[in-house]
């Protein structure tokens, strides 16, 4: 007689049913690679999704101008005028620079080894440099155009130095600086981060040589290539081969291809344990189809056909690495989900993650049972009653 599909399911649910802890075992190998596999993949995307959120919310239309070697591979410098030759390019929208005051060093208090700079570095900075980089100040101000002994440290100079707030004084270029602000970080110039800024004309009254270090410019977004294809001439036309180009957004872009990178490492590994899984439900449906000889000599004895005593073995490994792969991608989304709550990044779990998990459960499921499923149909109704007993 014909077996239907609900006869098909209750039959291949028997030996799920009876042995529950076998189950949960067995499934749970399969479990750990799909929940491996969907993390990985989820998080992945979580965290470009966070990388194109910032892209978006800084742009990506923002160009560094920097000096380079000399031909004889001494150090250069940028001429004076380099950010009002800069300004002058059409498309540039907004131009900003910094100019490294490299006789300064800071520290907390006087008191401090002039060793122990702690790698930070004293900038003189504009004052648009703020809204051309994307910045923003955590607490406190900006700085201003004046010749005051105010400073903006960055933040992990505010970290490095124990300031928590403004107001308090540190030891800058041997005279004490009054601390007006503390950065946020900025993403788009981590030099920054690690940065005292100070006004341009305080720098001036601490050996400051005037010469910008490095040149922030904005530009429409449809002519960024064009832009920095001028940029180098422009800075410098006396040496444009003494200047370096660069564009942040693309630091923050090639990071996200290492991620990628990594990420398929973790898939590999994730597919592994996924094979382990496999390797634990084919063992189970061994295991099953020895135990159950009776079962199977009693159901041919009364007229059950070979190809449906495969396909009940069949069904049993399908559902068995099936409610694995259901298990592994509801942990696997969940934990997707908490990491990205920890990280205050916008949560993805792709569909087609979920899909492609749920799909290679059932070629494992397949591959599993199928071996079992072959043995258990050859198995004769005689020798099998016979065995059993």
């Amino acid at each position: 007689m014909r077996l239907s599909f609900l006869d098909v399911v209750r039959v291949g649910t028997a030996g799920l049913r009876t042995r529950p802890l076998r189950v949960v075992l067995s499934a749970l190998g399969v479990a750990i690679g799909i929940a491996a596999m969907v993390a990985v993949v989820g998080i992945s995307t979580s965290s470009r999704a966070s990388l194109d959120r910032s892209l978006d919310a800084l742009g990506t239309n923002l160009l560094t101008v920097g000096p380079g070697k000399s031909f004889f591979g001494e150090e250069s410098h940028l001429p004076s005028s380099a950010p009002a030759m800069v300004s002058r390019i059409g498309p540039v929208t907004s131009v900003s620079s910094t100019g490294r005051v490299a006789s300064a060093r800071v520290y907390r208090t006087d008191r401090i080894p002039a060793s122990s700079t702690g790698g930070i570095a004293v900038l003189a900075a504009s004052p648009s440099l703020l809204p051309t980089v994307g910045g923003a100040v955590a607490s406190g101000s900006w700085l201003g155009s004046g010749a005051a002994p105010v400073v903006v440290l960055g933040s992990r100079t505010a970290s490095l130095l124990g300031v928590s707030s403004p107001g308090l004084r540190v030891w800058l270029g041997e005279r004490w600086f009054t601390v007006v602000g503390v950065l946020s970080p900025v993403p788009l110039a981590p030099a920054l981060d690690t940065a005292a800024l100070i006004s341009w004309s305080a720098a001036a009254q601490l050996d400051f040589d005037g010469y910008p270090t490095t040149i922030y410019a904005r530009t429409r977004p449809d002519a960024v290539t064009a832009v920095a294809s001028v940029l180098a001439a422009t800075a410098n036309p006396s040496a444009p081969n003494e200047v370096q180009v660069s564009r942040p957004s693309d630091a923050l872009a090639a990071r996200s291809a290492v991620d990628r990178a990594f990420t398929g490492l973790l898939l590999g590994l994730g597919a592994v344990a996924l094979l382990v899984g496999g390797v634990g439900v084919a063992n189970t449906m061994v295991i099953s189809v020895l135990e159950r000889r009776a079962e199977i000599g009693l159901r041919r004895a009364l007229g059950a056909r070979r190809a449906q005593i495969r396909l009940q073995f069949l069904t049993e490994s399908l559902l068995l690495s099936l409610l694995g792969g259901l298990g592994g991608a509801l942990l696997g989304a969940a934990v997707t989900v908490l990491y990205a709550l920890l990280r205050s990044w916008p949560a993805v779990v792709p569909l087609w993650a979920v899909g492609a998990s749920l799909v290679a459960t059932l070629i494992v499921g397949v591959l599993a049972g199928l071996a079992p499923a072959v043995r258990a149909a050859r198995l004769s109704p005689t020798l099998a009653l016979v065995s059993a007993t």
